[in-house]
C-alpha cells in the first residue's frame, strides 16, 4: 500500500504512520491549514491591538477624561472590545484588555487602567 505526502503528494517511505516527506512539507501543510482558520480572527485582533495602543498612549496615569472625537481621530474603534465590566452603581465599562472606557456626559469618555483600579 503506497501512501502519499499530504502536502506535495510524493510517495512516502519509512514509518507506516508517516504523513509528510520532510519538515518543509509538514510546515507548508500546517501553515495552509492555519491560514484558513485565522482569516476571521486576524482582522479583529488587529483592531483590538490598535485600540489598546490608542488607549495606552492617551491614558498615562490611573485615569483620564477624553473627548470621543480625540479617540476616534487617533484610530480608536469603539465597536471592538474584549470584555465588559458592570459596576455596582450600574455603569458599564467597555474593556480592551487592561484599559476600560466609560461614556460620561455627552461625548466625554473616562479611560481607566485596570492595574490601578481599586474600585470603579
Amino acid at each position: 500500500m503506497e501512501r502519499a505526502c499530504l502536502d506535495c503528494g510524493n510517495t512516502l517511505r519509512g514509518r507506516t504512520d508517516k504523513k509528510f516527506c520532510d519538515d518543509q512539507c509538514r510546515s507548508n501543510f500546517n501553515n495552509r491549514m492555519k491560514a484558513g482558520q485565522q482569516c476571521c480572527i486576524r482582522p479583529v485582533n488587529s483592531i483590538l491591538r490598535k485600540n489598546h495602543a490608542v488607549l495606552s498612549r492617551m491614558c498615562k496615569g490611573d485615569k483620564v477624561r477624553i473627548k470621543k472625537d480625540d479617540l476616534l481621530l487617533k484610530g480608536f474603534n469603539p465597536d471592538y472590545h474584549t470584555h465588559l465590566h458592570q459596576t455596582q452603581n450600574g455603569n458599564t465599562y467597555f474593556f480592551c484588555y487592561d484599559y476600560g472606557v466609560l461614556r460620561l456626559d455627552g461625548d466625554i469618555y473616562l479611560v481607566v487602567k485596570r492595574d490601578n483600579m481599586v474600585k470603579i
